[in-house]
Formats: C-alpha cells, structure tokens, sequence
C-alpha cells in the first residue's frame, strides 16, 4: 500500500485583499477596547452581584468605556471611508445589473432603428406624386 502524507494544513489563497495599514491599526485599536468594555462589563455585574461598593465607580467607568468603545469602532469605519476616497477603489463596470441594463439598451436600439428603417421604407412606397402647378 502506498501511503501518501497529507498536511494537515493546506494553504488556500486569500479571496479578500489586506486592510490598509491606517484602517488595520484602527480596528485592532477598536477590538482591544470593546475587548476591554466587555471585560469591564463582567467584574462590574459580578461586584452588583456582590453587593460591592465597588460596582457605583466602575459602573461609571464602564459607561465612560462604552462610549469610547463605540468611538472607536466608528473611528474604522470613517477611516476606511476616509482611506477609500482619497486613494480610490477600483471599481469595475463588470457587475450583471450593468451588463443586464447594457444588453437591454442594445435590443431597444436596435429595435428602434428596425422600425424606423420600415417605417422609412414604407414612406418611400406610399408616396403619392403631387401634380406640379405652373
């Protein structure tokens, strides 16, 4: 028997291209502080839960750190925004809603043109000569 040895891991090509340097820093910014809200979430359940008196601060630090937390994550989406426009997408006219509309166009073109050309074609033949008057 002849008994190939398989990898475990077989590399596949990435489908999606790699985030810009100032988005990719701004998401990992984002994750380690929602990372931290949720953390800070949790003690602060579990000292409410504890009858702490602990849980009256931190429960305004964990409010402080949700909205900083959502800051951030807008902060992504505005610089990706921000990254797109000033160094441009590629964007391609090859969609099939484009390539639907265009074959569309064609035909009724197309079929405008067939019926001017008959209807041209059918003047031409009903012409009736006008008597010229001296």
């Amino acid at each position: 028997m002849d008994v190939e040895s398989q990898s475990v891991w077989e590399e596949e090509a990435v489908g999606t291209a790699r985030l810009p340097d100032p988005v990719r820093t701004a998401a990992v910014r984002a994750v380690l502080i929602v990372s931290l809200a949720l953390i800070e979430a949790v003690i602060e359940v579990l000292l409410a839960l504890g009858h702490s008196w602990l849980s009256a601060p931190m429960m305004l630090f964990t409010v402080l750190t949700c909205v900083v937390a959502t800051w951030s994550v807008l902060d992504v989406w505005v610089t990706r925004q921000v990254w797109n426009q000033r160094n441009g997408v590629v964007s391609s006219p090859s969609s099939a809603a484009r390539a639907l509309r265009r074959e569309r166009r064609r035909a009724r073109r197309t079929a405008r043109l067939a019926a001017r050309q008959r209807a041209g074609r059918r003047r031409h033949h009903l012409r009736i000569p006008r008597p010229h008057s001296a």
